[in-house]
């Protein structure tokens, strides 16, 4: 678990007005006792009404939400543009769930950390994104969540059609273009997929399970070897 987990950990285990021992803490975070204790006093330094001690044990405060620590100002920042970026450029879901990140994010941020979405001059626009894209990614990547195999109609950068079986493994976006990152039944080998060169795409009713040599870590490592990642473009 990241540090700043923990501390937010730390924060929502003591909200409520209870008194917890350090040792409680370390137990539920599997941390050592010391080391709760140099995360609370960080806290409290910071600004978190957090009263006890090391062999008392510690309260809040009613009225104390999230720590004001969770995020910097230049964090808040690219959260928002990101979120924009994806509601521009991804998925219908993908689009809606930015929306409301957005929203949660401008809910819980504390009132003196606050950065207005009118205040972030980083924007995205995107008309080229049709509903039917935006399906298709939605599509493509719940297909990679549950590991279902898909039949696609492909055609490369030369012309050349072709029907794959395939498993998708992750999107990648390179600014303008998506790309679906797959296991190719018919090369044998790792491919990289324009999405506006797929039609017709269509389950199998397969699930796969991960084999050694054809996951996105696999993957990986034949890019890291090779250079770049292959493609049918």
């Amino acid at each position: 678990m990241r540090r700043a987990d923990r501390l937010f950990q730390i924060v929502q285990y003591l909200r409520g007005g209870r008194l917890v021992r350090a040792r409680q803490l370390s137990e539920w975070l599997e941390v050592s006792e010391r080391t709760i204790y140099r995360d609370v006093a960080d806290l409290q330094a910071s600004g978190v009404p957090i009263e006890g001690a090391a062999g008392v044990g510690y309260i809040m405060r009613d009225g104390y939400d999230l720590p004001p620590l969770m995020f910097t100002r230049d964090e808040i920042v690219a959260l928002l543009a990101g979120a924009r970026l994806i509601r521009a450029w991804g998925g219908a879901a993908m689009a809606r769930a930015a929306e409301e990140a957005m929203i949660k994010i401008d809910a819980v941020i504390p009132e003196k950390m606050r950065v207005r979405q009118n205040e972030v001059e980083i924007h995205a626009f995107a008309p080229e994104m049709t509903a039917q894209v935006r399906d298709l990614i939605d599509r493509l990547e719940a297909a990679a969540d549950t590991r279902k195999s898909l039949s696609v109609a492909y055609m490369d950068g030369k012309g050349d059609a072709s029907r794959r079986v395939i498993r998708p493994l992750g999107l990648w976006f390179w600014g303008k273009v998506w790309t679906l990152v797959a296991w190719c039944e018919l090369r044998r080998d790792f491919r990289m997929f324009r999405l506006d060169r797929m039609s017709d795409v269509e389950e199998t009713g397969e699930t796969f399970r991960p084999e050694p040599g054809k996951t996105l870590k696999d993957f990986y490592r034949s890019m890291e070897q090779q250079g770049y990642g292959r493609s049918d473009a």
